[in-house]
C-alpha cells in the first residue's frame, strides 16, 4: 500500500517543512546550485535500514488507515520482516541525498505452489517526500526484478473509503491506478480503525 498523508478537517493537508509538487523543480535547481545530489538511488534494503524504515512506516499506522496495523513494530520486528522477505523476494529502498525516502517489497500472495507466479506488493514513501517520483521509481525497479524471477502477476491491497476522511484519502488508489493496476476485488468494511470501518481493494497488474 501507499498513500499521501490525509487531509485535516476542513480539507487542508498537514503542512511539512519540505515543499513538493510544483515547487520541487525549484528545490532541484537550488540543490544543483549548491552541489547537492538530487538523483534518486534505488538499492537493496539492509537490516541496518530498519530504524529509518520504521520512521517512514510509523505515521501510516498512528495517523492513517492506510495500514491496518495498530501498533508500530519495533526495530527488531522490522528486521525480522526484512529477513523473511529477502529469502525469496526483493526488498528495496530509495535514497535521496543519502537519506532513505521510501521503500517497497514483494511477498507471497499465498503459500500454494500454483501462486508462485503471483506476488503481493507493498510500498511506503516518507510523508515529506511525496510527489517526487519516489513511488514510481521504486515500483519500476521492483517490477524489473520480479520479472527476472518469473513473476507475472502483481496484487496490491489498498485501504479504501467511498468518502475521504481525516484518516484515509483515495491517494493510494489513484497512485496504483496511475501505475497500471486495476481493481480486481472490493471487500466492504473489512478493516476497523479509529472506531470506523474501511474497505480493502485488491488491485492487480500483469507484468
Amino acid at each position: 500500500m501507499t498513500s499521501l498523508i490525509p487531509r485535516r478537517e476542513g480539507g487542508e493537508r498537514p503542512r511539512s517543512g519540505l515543499k513538493t509538487g510544483g515547487d520541487f523543480p525549484l528545490l532541484n535547481q537550488f540543490a544543483k546550485m549548491h552541489g547537492m545530489n538530487t538523483e534518486l538511488k534505488i538499492r537493496e534494503a539492509q537490516l541496518e535500514d530498519a530504524p529509518r524504515l520504521v520512521e517512514i512506516y510509523a505515521p501510516y499506522i498512528t495517523e492513517t488507515a492506510v495500514s491496518f496495523e495498530y501498533e508500530v513494530p519495533t526495530v527488531e520486528e522490522f528486521q525480522d520482516r526484512i529477513k523473511n522477505v529477502k529469502q525469496k523476494y526483493p526488498y528495496l529502498v530509495c535514497e535521496k541525498d543519502g537519506v532513505i525516502v521510501g521503500y517497497v517489497y514483494a511477498s507471497a500472495y499465498s503459500k500454494r505452489e500454483a501462486y508462485d507466479w503471483t506476488a503481493a506488493t507493498s510500498i511506503y514513501v516518507d510523508k515529506n517526500c511525496r510527489r517526487m517520483g519516489v513511488g514510481s521509481r521504486l515500483y519500476a525497479e521492483l517490477e524489473k526484478r520480479l520479472k527476472e524471477q518469473g513473476v507475472e502477476n502483481l496484487l496490491a491491497g489498498v485501504a479504501y473509503c467511498e468518502r475521504e476522511d481525516e484518516y484515509l484519502t483515495k491517494d493510494s488508489f489513484k497512485f496504483h491506478t496511475k501505475e497500471g493496476y486495476v481493481t480486481a476485488g472490493h471487500l466492504k468494511d473489512v478493516g476497523k480503525k479509529f472506531d470506523r470501518y474501511y474497505d480493502l481493494l485488491w488491485m492487480q497488474k500483469k507484468i
